[in-house]
């Protein structure tokens, strides 16, 4: 239960801080916004800039999804280490992507979310949810991934403008968002799993 009620508190820290710097002015986003050439110098970024949003569309777009995890989360009831998963995903999905040289900067929840859903898949695919048909419903939920992954295709296209919105998209967050959240989940769970043997044969 510890864990489920980091995951809401997270949950609710991303939909107030984005509503708060909604109202904020240029100069303060300009300094919470994660920029390429010079993260470095403001390292904070690797998490604020989740917070940022361009466009009114673009911020209800991102808290009608956060709301949706938040309530997934209330059902499922995330693990600790699923918390853990999901927190360390957050940071390094951002600095992830200077994989690619034409991503000059990246606002947004969208990675955040990806990586969410992904910490969701694994703890239902294996089971580590009381819910009643987990592996199946983890297998909807992680093809759902699979496939939008395949349509944007980010390792290829990791910027694409999108008309509805009058943004760039940055497809390539959403990819390591999902990559680093699957990796995490996984790595711990094994840890967890080893660790318990390697202290009783101390």
């Amino acid at each position: 239960m510890k864990g489920t009620r980091t995951w809401l508190l997270v949950c609710a820290l991303h939909g107030v801080a984005s509503m708060l710097l909604w109202w904020a002015g240029e100069s303060a986003l300009a300094t919470l916004t994660w920029q390429s050439d010079h993260w470095q110098a403001q390292p904070w970024t690797l998490w604020t800039s989740a917070w940022v949003h361009r466009n009114t569309p673009h911020l209800i777009i991102n808290q009608v999804a956060l709301g949706v995890i938040t309530g997934l989360a209330w059902v499922l009831r995330p693990s600790r280490l699923a918390t853990l998963a999901w927190l360390l995903a957050w940071p390094l999905a951002q600095v992830t992507l200077l994989l690619w040289p034409q991503i000059g900067h990246a606002v947004g929840m969208s990675g955040l979310l990806h990586a969410a859903a992904t910490v969701m898949a694994v703890e239902l695919l294996l089971k580590r949810v009381p819910v009643e048909k987990a592996r199946r419903w983890g297998l909807m939920l992680a093809a759902g991934l699979a496939v939008k992954l395949l349509v944007a295709q980010a390792w290829h296209q990791p910027v694409a403008w999108d008309n509805s919105n009058e943004i760039s998209v940055v497809l390539a967050a959403d990819l390591t968002g999902v990559v680093w959240a699957l990796t995490l989940s996984l790595g711990l769970i094994a840890v967890r799993r080893v660790w318990p043997v390697r202290n009783a044969r101390g």
